[in-house]
């Protein structure tokens, strides 16, 4: 199974996802069986580290994000990728607009597909830092619940 996760840069939401998610793959052992990447649709950051805020964050969770690199979504990633997880509507948009007609992926709103109450993972860039933490909370119960969705197409 392959994941792709998505936002705006690719220095907070998506690449938050993309190491939450991966230690959850690793913890359950299959990580040999699941491949993890993270996107942005706008080319602002490309080849950037994470936000330092975002970085903190997950620091103090037990996340090193500081290894990831951001890069922009291109349309190969629909056929690359199992599974497309955007962070809100608006990059939902923009993945659409790149979607090759051909593109296998399935492409979702990361939170609605579980029921998780809310529709978008809210964009930490301009707020404070319980906005980062916000987001690592809607994050990992996100990943719990997909964790248990790629356990059973496994």
């Amino acid at each position: 199974m392959k994941v792709l996760f998505v936002c705006l840069g690719n220095i907070c939401r998506s690449p938050t996802a993309e190491g939450v998610f991966r230690r959850y793959v690793k913890q359950a052992g299959l990580d040999d069986k699941v491949t993890i990447d993270s996107a942005g649709t706008a080319d602002w950051h490309t080849g950037k580290t994470p936000d330092p805020r975002t970085i903190k964050a997950a620091a103090r969770r037990g996340y090193d994000l500081s290894v990831l690199r951001a890069r922009q979504a291109v349309a190969e990633d629909f056929h690359k990728f199992d599974l497309i997880l955007a962070m809100d509507e608006s990059n939902l948009a923009n993945l659409k607009a790149i979607r090759p007609a051909d593109g296998k992926a399935e492409l979702a709103l990361y939170l609605p597909r579980f029921g998780l109450g809310t529709r978008e993972v809210p964009d930490p860039y301009y707020g404070g830092e319980d906005g980062f933490e916000l987001v690592l909370d809607m994050l990992e119960q996100a990943s719990e619940a997909l964790l248990n969705e790629v356990r059973s197409s496994l």
